[in-house]
């Protein structure tokens, strides 16, 4: 032991002693000029003091790009998570804590206290690194809600979802539409054609959150129940067809002609049909049975799936309408053999609703600003918007399933259900407001209509669930 102390001494001196002599020498050696300056006086700069050299090194690695998206990932994040946190301790799905979030971070509030540090967090040229990212987590966050598509438990309720579903888009889709005719002249962002504003005012007001609404259930104990049920397979239909006019929109408005939207949608339609019919049965083969029915998907499999929700997210953003459509497809054509489907979902999920979405909520809040309803009737406006989602996608709602034989108490707790809209809905927003549809003002009122919306369905569920514990008055004899 000595001998190798020793040992190890002699190395570490003769090595430090051999860089110091050196140093010493090289500091003898001539400097290379720079050019001559033609200045006739040069005064000699003065030496910075050492906190004076600290400083100006902190600032410089502080402005840079990575170590400023670490401080918007270390931001967002730690925000996100604790008002999650905080809106599940009064009854709120932690979903409409990040959303709110996302948006108290934004000019809204963080900006309006601290207009100084919002800039130096979130300064306008680290935005487009920031949509990245974001834009990433949307898809990812797509391909798990194709995953938690059961395409058989739709079929076993086809008539009644794809009746109540339908409804609960159709009657608030005619109610955006008619409203769009009172917002266009002020609110459409400059150039944006009437019908392409009305057709995303629709938008806005008929999708609903399948995954917030699946997490509502279960929360309450309601997913084995047959509104439960009646609820996921209804939003599950709901989803499907309101990102297909969806898509169907945002093909139209790229598109620079009508000839050029239909073979753009004809293309999309022959994607959808290889994805359904070539992909969806070969991929069981191509992932190997045995890989499937593994406890944990192995690396090969995991890059093999990514590979392919990569190739359709650039397919259809390739096709005229967004990447997240490929992604939201490929999730739904995921084998079911072996609970693979969950095995992935638990990981891509788990990435993405921690880390990535959060990115979206806080992109979504810089967008969002308050202060553009600086008066009494931007507020009552906004109330009007609020009042007619509400109304078209609950009352929509509840009087089809009425019609279909659910009693009205189940029939009003369908409703509040299918009214949530959280992230899918500020999805769809983005999407109008990045087409350059939707101005910030109606943007700003159409994002406060979904935390609005979301945010009121567990008080509506309870609500309805105490109109039937009332006791049922006994006339007197």
């Amino acid at each position: 032991m000595n001998r190798t102390s020793a040992l190890y001494f002699f190395i570490i001196t003769f090595v430090c002693a051999g860089i110091a002599g050196i140093l010493h020498l090289g500091n003898k050696l001539p400097a290379n000029s720079p050019p001559a300056i033609s200045s006739a006086v040069q005064t000699p700069a003065a030496s910075p003091s050492v906190f004076a050299s600290v400083e100006a090194g902190l600032r410089q690695n502080a402005n840079d790009p990575l170590s400023r998206l670490f401080l918007q990932l270390l931001v967002i994040i730690t925000a996100s998570r604790l008002a999650g946190w905080l809106f599940t301790r009064f009854g709120q799905p932690a979903v409409v804590g990040e959303m709110a979030a996302g948006i108290l971070l934004g000019p809204s509030l963080f900006g309006l206290l601290a207009p100084d540090l919002f800039q130096f967090v979130f300064p306008v040229t680290s935005l487009g690194a920031l949509k990245l990212f974001s834009q990433i987590g949307v898809c990812l966050f797509m391909f798990a809600v194709g995953m938690d598509l059961d395409v058989a438990q739709v079929r076993n309720k086809a008539q009644t979802a794809v009746l109540v579903s339908h409804a609960s888009i159709v009657v608030p889709y005619f109610l955006g539409v008619v409203l769009a005719l009172f917002f266009y002249s002020e609110f459409a962002q400059p150039g944006a054609s009437f019908t392409a504003f009305a057709l995303f005012m629709g938008i806005s007001m008929s999708i609903t959150a399948f995954p917030v609404l699946a997490r509502i259930l279960q929360e309450r104990g309601l997913s084995k129940t047959v509104l439960g049920s009646t609820a996921i397979t209804c939003a599950a239909v709901d989803d499907v067809t309101a990102w297909s006019v969806l898509a169907f929109v945002v093909a139209i408005v790229r598109a620079s002609s009508v000839g050029a939207a239909m073979f753009s949608l004809s293309l999309v339609l022959i994607f959808v049909a290889l994805m359904l019919w070539v992909v969806k049965p070969g991929l069981p083969r191509w992932i190997g049975e045995s890989a499937l029915e593994q406890a944990a998907p192995s690396k090969g499999v995991l890059a093999a799936v990514v590979g392919v929700v990569l190739a359709a997210a650039l397919t259809t953003e390739l096709l005229g309408i967004h990447a997240l459509f490929g992604a939201f497809l490929t999730g739904a054509i995921m084998p079911t053999k072996g609970d693979f489907r969950h095995k992935l979902s638990v990981r891509v999920e788990n990435f993405s609703s921690v880390l990535l979405l959060p990115l979206f909520f806080a992109f979504t809040g810089l967008r969002t600003q308050f202060g553009m309803l600086n008066d009494l009737r931007g507020w009552l406006l906004c109330l009007a918007i609020i009042a007619v989602a509400t109304t078209g996608k609950l009352g929509g709602t509840a009087l089809t399933a009425r019609l279909t034989g659910l009693p009205w108490r189940e029939s009003l707790q369908l409703g509040a259900l299918m009214n949530t809209r959280g992230l899918m809905e500020l999805i769809a927003l983005n999407i109008g407001y990045d087409l350059g549809i939707l101005s910030p003002p109606i943007f700003t009122m159409l994002v406060i209509m979904a935390l609005a919306t979301t945010a009121m369905t567990g008080p509506l569920l309870t609500l309805f669930e105490a109109r039937r514990a009332l006791p049922v008055p006994v006339p007197a004899h």
